[in-house]
């Protein structure tokens, strides 16, 4: 299994319209950066992810599960661009800021951190479990 971030402004596409979208889940569509396009490429179903609030809010409120690989994103007219669908699995009980990622030493290497204009980004077994953990979160 692979982790993996995914980065959403609340007013394009919020945690809450995830979660509303239920067991169908939603395609995570709109993707136009190649290195964002090619970290979606290599998602397997069963992958998870965590599902980041942008722009206003700036903090990891879910996780989600790949539930279709790669597939043409029927929103890009020039056909270069495609995109997995998610499913929401469960809230965080504790979202984590931004600010509480740059300050925690063992995620200094984090991808989402680095580059942090990149939309979907890896996320190594060590970092999903630390941010599990500053999430209180068990079980996943």
């Amino acid at each position: 299994m692979n982790y993996w971030l995914f980065k959403s402004e609340p007013s394009s596409w919020s945690w809450q319209n995830q979660l509303k979208a239920g067991e169908k889940g939603e395609g995570w569509d709109g993707v136009r950066n190649y290195q964002a396009s090619n970290n979606m490429k290599k998602m397997k179903l069963g992958d998870y992810g965590f599902f980041y609030h942008s722009v206003t809010e700036k903090k990891i409120v879910g996780i989600v599960e790949v539930i279709k690989e790669y597939y043409p994103d029927p929103t890009d007219i020039k056909n270069k661009f495609g995109m997995v669908k998610v499913k929401a699995l469960r809230s965080l009980p504790l979202p984590i800021s931004l600010s509480d990622l740059k300050n925690n030493k063992s995620l200094s290497n984090f991808q989402m951190i680095k580059q942090n204009r990149l939309s979907v980004v890896p996320v190594t077994k060590q970092e999903w479990k630390e941010i599990c953990k500053m999430a209180n979160l068990k079980n996943i």
